[in-house]
């Protein structure tokens, strides 16, 4: 188990350089030629992102735009790009990491300029999608966290920590969910299924419960909507570890989307791959649920009305049963619950009751 995860990390790596390097080449050999460079990336145009049925997620189509050095409008978002690519290069090779704010100001550095942030980010953002590699492979990490909390013992690849060990209950709160963490070798475990919970309360109230002894489990806190980083490590432990995923949410439109940009991705991610777990499952907490339980609630209001339209006509929504009936109670009974509401029946109760009976429904 640990061999393949180290020897896949490396060889992506490796990748990683090599596509960074290519396109170098490719700039220097048009100049070369005596011929303005041109850079064509795929478009992430709306146009141009359709849902794949066979891979259960948003992708790019065959569309692309072209950024000349010949076009006068092109040649600061070329010159940006071909930065960013340098600047990928000098922290992949060189080990080192950044986040998105880093590489903003790091360009002050080289005399390149940004207008703001955004407009750094959209040019990493072009980056990802001309080589279809993510910005984590870049080593370009973004501020937001979650954490991790069960029983994996890792091994960390990054410099200074090579060969050290740990395990992941070792810390009470749980371990970041960070670049020394996703680069990591998985080792062992006794984890049977991964359990991706949207808020950091729940995730506290489960370890405090030992639900990861009780129902072998390896505990995720998405913090809301997960990071990608977090996304791409739950798919890495379901394809390394073979350990099938379960998501908790609140009862609600969003909740639901939380699920789903777990299993299907995102459409502002259609030019990634493997940032999705598509047979990762969305146990709760269900409309059904709601008139089940009894729970405590709000009204929905118009807005979250409005996305659940918005979700019954959304192609990942619509090969499913489950999401349809789920979506129709929604709107049937127009409310919402949060995973929290079961404390109406005692601290303990989500854990003792629920989500056993949860995880055997939804097996």
């Amino acid at each position: 188990m640990g061999k393949t995860s180290k020897s896949s990390i490396a060889e992506k790596k490796h990748d990683v350089v090599n596509r960074l390097k290519l396109l170098g080449t490719d700039i220097y050999e048009q100049l070369d030629k005596g011929v303005f460079p041109t850079i064509n990336i795929p478009s992430r145009s709306t146009e141009n992102i359709n849902y794949d049925p066979n891979i259960r997620q948003y992708i790019l189509g065959e569309r692309v735009v072209s950024r000349s050095a010949r076009n006068i409008r092109h040649v600061k978002p070329f010159t940006q790009l071909a930065w960013a690519a340098l600047f990928s290069n000098e922290l992949t090779t060189q080990r080192k990491t950044s986040t998105l704010r880093d590489v903003y100001y790091s360009a002050q550095a080289y005399e390149m300029s940004f207008t703001d942030q955004q407009e750094s980010n959209n040019i990493i953002t072009d980056l990802e999608t001309l080589t279809g590699f993510r910005r984590e492979d870049f080593n370009i990490f973004p501020e937001e966290r979650s954490a991790i909390f069960g029983d994996l013992n890792i091994e960390y690849t990054v410099p200074g920590y090579e060969g050290k060990t740990l395990n992941l209950t070792s810390h009470p709160d749980g371990v970041l969910i960070g670049p020394a963490l996703t680069s990591s070798e998985f080792v062992s475990t006794n984890a049977d299924k991964v359990i991706a919970i949207e808020k950091g309360a729940l995730f506290t109230r489960f370890i405090e419960e030992n639900v990861h002894n009780k129902h072998k489990s390896l505990l995720i806190s998405c913090g809301g909507q997960a990071p990608r980083q977090t996304r791409a490590f739950i798919r890495r432990l379901h394809d390394e570890l073979n350990l099938p995923v379960y998501i908790f949410t609140d009862g609600d439109p969003w909740g639901m989307h939380i699920a789903q940009v777990i299993i299907s991705g995102s459409a502002n991610a259609a030019h990634l791959r493997e940032l999705n777990t598509p047979d990762a499952i969305w146990s709760g907490v269900w409309a059904t649920d709601i008139v089940d339980y009894k729970l405590p609630t709000d009204p929905l209001d118009e807005v979250d009305i409005k996305r659940l339209y918005e979700l019954q006509r959304d192609p990942r929504y619509q090969n499913d049963p489950l999401w349809q009936r789920e979506i129709k109670m929604f709107l049937k009974i127009k409310r919402k619950a949060e995973q929290e509401a079961f404390s109406r029946y005692g601290l303990t109760y989500i854990v003792d009751e629920y989500l056993p009976k949860k995880l055997k429904e939804t097996k």
